[in-house]
């Protein structure tokens, strides 16, 4: 076992942290496209820096996605279709413009601060630093592929075929968002989509000619009600419709209205089942004259655990008790790219990250202390994966 890249990983908190102040303080939101190619560039400088090959897979509306490969195992690809390691991180945050400048990363005692610190910029400082490592000792036993996506924290609408395509080639896949505040890492997911439907009514003087009008308001309540009736708790099913608008002025009865919907479900059948009844609501006119439509605006798959990723999962905690931590597996109703690798057959774990919390808010932080142990860690389960 290569002990050279655990014992340089002991070495280099102080330039992880350089290196996530960088990327915090830079912006990053998922539909600014130009400031995500910032954080972009920053990740290929430092594959440059440490003779690492990337490159650049253009996207149109969103972040560029950024690959970059270190040779380990077997050069060849002959035999075997699945020989890459592959690590995995995005790139966008939740936050408006500008976030970086109100509220720059800052250190307060063992924990550092600021947009997307944790979710999930300090997972992509971790996979380069591993990267670097290998890179610089070598040891591998294969290629590893690590692919910064742009898009995640809207879905992945251009991210995902990427993710599909590298899944195909992976034995294996770490995905690198946040450890769970308890240290724990993410062995199952729930699925998701999200919808927006559109109905349109008719407008009419809701004083002076209230009848000729039709409510694209009271057909969205009504859409609303049968929708939320679809959840099961007892099965994870959960509807949520959580924005809405419509209508043109008080005194007007609504010709068009909106909704946007959040599904989540556990196991894949369950996504058709209730769709069905989704798109049955959505055909359905409970108010006379009205019409509908639905657009489905992003989709997760499942997280869900194979007997390989079972096994993948036992190796990652000897790995992790090794680097002085002992995580538990955990069910997440969270979505995230993991699924899209899971889904294409890739034994995969979650959340294999620096450990953090309170993500998507002002509060979110990440553990300082945690950056090393956990970079030690996966470098340690990729070490122990073996030949291909």
């Amino acid at each position: 076992m290569k002990s050279e890249v655990i014992d340089w990983l002991a070495t280099q908190q102080g330039a992880m942290l350089e290196t996530l102040r960088e990327m915090v303080d830079t912006d990053g939101g998922s539909y600014d496209k130009e400031g995500v190619d910032k954080v972009g560039a920053q990740v290929a400088r430092f594959m440059t820096q440490h003779g690492i090959p990337v490159e650049t897979l253009p996207q149109q509306k969103h972040g560029d996605c950024i690959r970059a490969t270190v040779e380990g195992g077997q050069a060849t690809r002959g035999g075997n279709a699945r020989e890459n390691i592959l690590l995995m991180g995005h790139r966008d945050t939740v936050f408006p413009k500008g976030e970086p400048t109100r509220r720059p990363f800052t250190i307060e005692g063992t924990r550092a601060f600021g947009p997307g610190v944790a979710d999930m910029k300090a997972g992509l400082v971790m996979n380069m630093f591993v990267l670097a490592g290998f890179q610089k000792f070598g040891g591998a036993p294969g290629p590893l592929v690590a692919l910064f996506t742009g898009d995640e924290e809207i879905g992945s609408p251009e991210g995902r075929p990427v993710i599909e395509a590298e899944a195909k080639a992976a034995r294996v896949v770490f995905n690198s968002e946040p450890g769970r505040p308890n240290g724990g890492i993410v062995t199952g997911r729930k699925g998701g989509v999200f919808m927006a439907f559109d109905v349109e009514g008719k407008a009419a003087h809701s004083g002076g000619n209230f009848e000729a009008g039709i409510s694209a308001i009271g057909e969205l309540a009504a859409k609303v009600t049968a929708i939320h009736a679809l959840t099961d708790l007892a099965r994870g099913i959960t509807l949520n419709v959580g924005l809405i608008s419509g209508g043109q002025s008080v005194n007007t009865v609504a010709p068009w209205a909106q909704g946007q919907i959040d599904l989540r479900y556990v196991e894949p059948p369950d996504r058709e089942e209730v769709m069905a009844k989704i798109h049955a609501i959505i055909e359905k006119s409970f108010v006379p004259g009205t019409r509908s439509t639905l657009t489905i605006r992003g989709e997760f798959r499942p997280l869900t655990q194979s007997p390989e990723s079972a096994r993948l999962f036992a190796s990652y905690r000897e790995a992790a008790k090794a680097s002085g931590f002992d995580p538990s597996g955990e069910f997440s109703g969270g979505c995230a790219d993991s699924g899209f690798t899971a889904a294409m057959g890739a034994p995969t774990l979650c959340a294999v990250g620096p450990v953090g919390g309170k993500a998507h808010t002002p509060e979110e932080y990440l553990e300082i202390e945690s950056l090393v142990p956990r970079a030690q860690a996966m470098a340690r389960a990729i070490l122990a994966l073996g030949p291909a």
